[in-house]
């Protein structure tokens, strides 16, 4: 046998213990990641038992050497030994390849340290009195924190049950044997172990649960259950449901209606976005469809809105080209990510007019709209009222004043903001000054409908998850007040009410009315899904983030019961918290973060972003993608985890059986394993139908875990070379794991499609043959005795630690950065380069005083500003051919933006490009006035140069009265003295 290992790798210590424990000989063979040793994943250590025979995990391979160190009956070092590798080891590994370690990494090793401590506490080894795979497996993760004096006195000085316990494994002959063997040191460098690299081990959610634990085996019952599901269960599936090209309600079936927040089409959508919305609902579609319910997925992009008018007039298009351009983006964005809707539709259509007018009048007949006046402000030079997105001005709130917030909100103390509330209001697209002026509009009367809608929701809320009524009950402290529905806009969908011709409805009114109008385009009969008759069992499920919760549980509900025609309304709402970027916040505004079309660029399958995504869900919390990692999940959870197993499993299957499933005689080992798979499935199910997207996943990785123990218990490798018997119970053995590698890629569909599709070619299966029953949900017999598979190849590939680096490096800042620093081929306008330089900067150094923190920004800062100087400059001499007039205006504009900017921060970085730029144009202006008074010098009288010298003075005394900043009013003094000079020369002449 062979160990195949790099230098200094400390995973490789649990492989030379193992042998030496049971007395087997290895070589060791240098080798790198590069070299290809071997078909299929690249990780060290490697084993390699012959050329049929090879471990990649180090733990399988530590038990393979020395199966019998497990003696614990309940799997405990199981559990242990995957605790290890997915938690202890990343934090091991990350402080140990950092120079600097964060407080952070040094939390998470101190926690982990913590557990195994409070473990040897009241044992002699991790598990008991006996020693085990795990204390092997711990002991050599831990070496050279207590055998490297500068380690052991930074990190575990505390720590004196793992020291005693340490010391003593140390003195054993056969890990002395090891150490000897292995030459490597506790000083370090360290090798990568397994290609996991360093992950931001904070926000790693466990796979496995508390290695503290007790796992109470299966009970008589269950064993009993899990037998007559064996036999009996596929024939208690239902009859799969035929697919419908349009598809509607089915009596006598669970009609399922989904739908995720309609994403608003003004930008590209990112990753908390998609996971947000889309992704979610998707996963649940496909969950719900694996059941035979009849299932419809709708969505589609929100259109109307001031948003969307903003946007075209930033990129200088109408509207609807605007929605033409992004609903295209998102549907590409979509697509590639594998969201299976129904139907991606819009709300821009005639569809969503007749369905909202008619709607809307229902709710006015029923006595819920009334009118109202309201002050608005009118921009009289644009000839419109202007939306809050439209005014900006100074932040009327005390100790603020900032002078750039907008019409709805402050961006720098986050406040919210009525718009004509603004201290000194502009209009945002021309400048001016808007008047006030009243304006009537309609408003739905929900203090009205409250005592109903409150009952409703009290009857129902059970069912939502806690992000959704937590903002739910946070909108219900207060009575509810009538709300605006109409608003003067010339994007949306007209009032059908006399006098009210030139306005439209509000977005907030009728977005989800875009679900019924979405419907009827997938199916020209919404009624059917959204005003069932009784005999028809419809199910509304919707998705979104938790913003978006005030619409769907308040104001969509509220307009429903005012209407009064028996719509479904949600039964089960799921909102989740926001999904954070690294150390910040996703942003669309700003650009912040990794954007769906960003996802398509990096080479990463998508079905990595979706088990990803999935695995970090913000169910019940805010959580953080991490780069680091995203390759961690890849790399331990799909490849070592899942992709071994599966691998493994239908390798031994096509190479001992000839890729015939061998017949299965189990045993009560085998129907214990069952019973225990059958806890995993029902904890699916219950999950799944909560919404609990991430926690399900979960428990189908722990049927992957426990394949993986269950296939290295019986060791069919040894089993298949014994007698009869033996035989007979390793084609049991992997006749079962092939099972269960059915059972994963029926329960795994929803979450990475794409690979489950190769998985059941793999098995010779199609989608219908791989259900399941929520009723019942166990561990089936899907493949019949014989049936044959087809070629076993692997799922996923590794990611490497160093095309991550690189991607977080690319995907570092905002867009603009990024199309600036990189190169992109992207126009870059002299405003957004503006936009971008400085505001990271100004932010980082008034939250730390830390160099190293800011220092990287500053050097991005200055590479931003060659490029604005260069954009500058061509803005300048494309201006060369204007008049005195034009510049000396310039001039004013420029001066004034200065002085505003060298009043809100002392940041000299921060103003003086724009102090560059002023001095620039006032060149250019001294140059053209020069020019001017070349040619007119021969005409000049001493009357006209008198004149232009009292103009001149006046103009110095006013700027010299408004401010003390010299730069600003000194080239009017020279131009002052220098036509004192050329009066003094004429009267001379004269």
């Amino acid at each position: 046998m062979k160990i195949y290992t790099n230098e200094n790798n400390t995973a490789t210590l649990k492989l030379l213990i193992a042998a030496n424990l049971a007395g087997k000989k290895v070589e060791l063979k240098n080798a790198s990641f590069g070299d290809d040793v071997f078909a299929g994943p690249r990780t060290l250590p490697l084993l390699e038992v012959d050329e049929e025979l090879s471990f990649f995990s180090s733990n399988a391979a530590a038990e393979y050497l020395f199966p019998v160190l497990d003696l614990s009956g309940n799997g405990q070092c199981h559990q242990m030994q995957e605790w290890e590798a997915t938690r202890l080891q990343p934090a091991v590994s990350a402080v140990l390849s950092t120079k600097s370690p964060s407080s952070e990494l040094k939390q998470a090793l101190h926690s982990n340290l913590v557990t195994v401590d409070k473990l040897l506490a009241t044992h002699k080894y991790i598990l008991g009195d006996k020693l085990s795979a795990a204390d092997i497996s711990i002991w050599s993760t831990v070496y050279p924190l207590y055998f490297n004096a500068d380690l052991k006195e930074q990190y575990t000085r505390e720590f004196t049950n793992i020291a005693r316990w340490s010391q003593e494994l140390a003195s054993a002959k056969a890990i002395q044997d090891a150490l000897n063997q292995w030459n490597g040191s506790p000083n370090g460098p360290f090798a990568p172990l397994c290609a996991l690299g360093a992950p931001q081990i904070p926000s790693l959610a466990a796979a496995v649960g508390s290695p503290v634990e007790e796992v109470t085996g299966p009970s008589p019952e269950e064993i009993e259950t899990a037998k007559d599901n064996w036999l009996n269960g596929l024939g208690r599936l239902q009859p799969p449901l035929k697919q419908e090209k349009i598809v509607l309600p089915v009596k006598g079936r669970k009609n399922v209606l989904i739908t995720s927040a309609l994403p608003y089409v003004n930008n590209v959508p990112h990753l908390g976005n998609i996971i947000g919305c889309v992704l979610s609902a998707d996963i649940f579609a496909r969950y719900c469809r694996l059941c035979d319910h009849n299932t419809l997925y709708i969505c589609g992009t929100d259109e109307y809105g001031t948003a969307t008018e903003t946007k075209a007039i930033e990129e200088g298009l109408t509207p609807k080209q605007i929605c033409d351009k992004y609903f295209e983006i998102h549907n590409t964005v979509y697509r590639w990510f594998n969201i299976g809707f129904d139907y991606f539709g819009r709300t821009s259509t005639k569809e969503q007019t007749e369905i909202s007018q008619k709607m809307f009048l229902k709710l006015r007949d029923n006595g819920f709209v009334g009118s109202q006046s309201v002050d608005q402000l009118l921009c009289e030079n644009c000839n419109r009222f202007l939306a809050d997105r439209f005014v900006e001005g100074t932040c009327p709130h005390p100790g603020c004043q900032y002078d750039n917030a907008r019409g709805d909100q402050c961006d720098r103390c986050g406040k919210l903001i009525n718009a004509v509330e603004l201290v000194a209001p502009r209009c945002k697209l021309c400048g001016h000054a808007p008047t006030v002026l009243a304006s009537e509009q309609l408003f739905i009367q929900l203090d009205q409908l409250e005592p109903s809608l409150r009952s409703w929701i009290a009857s129902h809320e059970g069912l939502w998850s806690p992000a959704a009524r937590a903002v739910c009950r946070a909108w219900l402290r207060e009575p509810l007040r009538p709300r605006a529905v109409t608003r003067d806009l010339k994007w949306g969908v007209p009032v059908p009410v006399p006098g009210y011709e030139n306005k439209v409805f509000y977005v907030w009114f009728d977005a989800p009315i875009g679900y019924l109008s979405i419907t009827q385009n997938a199916t020209k009969q919404y009624e059917k899904w959204w005003k069932p008759d009784k005999e028809f069992d419809v199910t509304l499920y919707q998705f979104m983030a938790k913003d978006n919760v005030p619409f769907h549980t308040i104001m969509f509900p509220a307009t429903l019961i005012g209407i009064n025609e028996g719509h479904v309304l949600v039964k089960h709402l799921f909102a989740t918290e926001y999904l954070n970027y690294e150390e910040g916040k996703f942003s669309k505004s700003r650009g912040v973060g990794v954007f769906g079309t960003d996802a398509q660029d990096t080479g990463i399958p998508s079905d990595v972003w979706r088990f990803y995504l999935a695995s970090i869900r913000p169910e019940t919390s805010d959580s953080s993608f991490s780069w680091t990692e995203l390759g961690t999940r890849n790399n331990s959870e799909l490849l070592n985890n899942l992709g071994n197993f599966c691998h493994r499993s239908l390798s031994f299957c096509a190479n001992s059986f000839k890729g015939k499933v061998p017949e299965i005689k189990p045993t009560d080992a085998d129907y214990e394993l069952m019973a225990l798979i059958n806890r995993e499935v029902a904890a699916y199910v219950q999950n799944m139908e909560k919404g609990r997207l991430r926690d399900a996943l979960k428990h189908v990785m722990s049927i992957s875990r426990l394949g993986n123990q269950h296939m290295q218990s019986e060791q069919p490798w040894v089993l298949l070379k014994g007698s009869e018997e033996d035989r007979t119970r390793g084609a049991t053995a992997i006749g079962v794991c092939c099972q269960a590698v059915a059972l994963l890629c029926a329960l795994l569909t929803p979450y990475v499609p794409g690979a489950c599709r190769k998985l059941r070619e793999q098995l010779g299966v199609d989608a219908g043959q791989l259900r399941i029953n929520p009723l019942n949900p166990s561990f089936i017999q899907y493949l019949p005795r014989g049936h044959v598979i087809g070629k076993p190849e692997p799922l996923f590939t590794k990611l490497e630690p160093d095309m991550l680096d690189k991607l977080r490096a690319k995907f570092a800042g905002t867009q603009t950065e990024r199309a600036a620093v990189n190169g992109d081929a992207a126009p870059v306008s002299v405003a957004q380069l503006e936009a971008a330089v400085g505001d990271k900067v100004r932010q980082l150094k008034a939250s730390t005083k830390d160099k190293a923190v800011w220092q990287p920004e500053v050097d991005k800062l200055l590479a931003l500003k060659k490029q604005l100087a260069a954009a500058q400059a061509t803005c300048l001499n494309s201006s060369s051919g204007g008049t005195v007039g034009d510049l000396e205006k310039a001039v004013a504009d420029q001066g004034e933006k200065v002085r505003k900017l060298k009043a809100s921060t002392k940041d000299k970085a921060v103003w003086q490009p724009e102090v560059t730029k002023l001095l620039d144009l006032k060149k250019q202006l001294a140059s053209l006035q020069a020019q001017g008074n070349a040619a007119s010098a021969a005409s000049e009288s001493v009357a006209e140069l008198e004149k232009a010298i009292s103009v001149q003075g006046d103009k110095v005394r006013k700027l010299k009265a408004s401010t003390k900043d010299k730069s600003v009013w000194q080239p009017e003094v020279n131009v002052l003295l220098d036509l004192k000079k050329r009066l003094a020369g004429l009267q001379v002449k004269n």
